[in-house]
This record gives structure tokens, sequence and C-alpha cells, in this order.
């Protein structure tokens, strides 16, 4: 009897445990996905700031 129900625990902690695992890959998986996305969005930001730098320092040369 004390066999089956601590058998019936062990499962029911598993079987959460389980539930629980799924939810924090899920988590994780939209997270990266959310960090992917600001990492292109950073870069673009880097890119326009090159740009714009470049610019800047093509029309100091020109005016010199």
């Amino acid at each position: 009897m004390a066999k089956n129900i601590a058998l019936q625990k062990i499962e029911s902690h598993e079987k959460l445990c389980r539930i629980m695992q799924n939810e924090t890959n899920k988590k994780i998986d939209g997270l990266k996905a959310q960090m992917q996305r600001n990492e292109k969005a950073i870069l673009g930001m880097i890119g326009m700031v090159v740009l714009g730098m470049g610019t800047i320092i093509i029309e100091l040369f020109g005016r010199v």
C-alpha cells in the first residue's frame, strides 16, 4: 500500500517536472528569437552610425 502511494507520488512529480521542462524550453526558445531580433536591430543601428560618421568625415575632408 505505502509502496503504491510512493510510486504514485514519484510519477506525479516526474509528470510535473516534464511539464515544467517543456514550459522552460518554450520560454528559452522565445528568448532566443527575441535576442536574434535585437541583434539584427543593433547591427542595423551600428551600420547607420558608421554610415553617418563616414558621411561627416567625407564632408570634413571636402572642406579642407
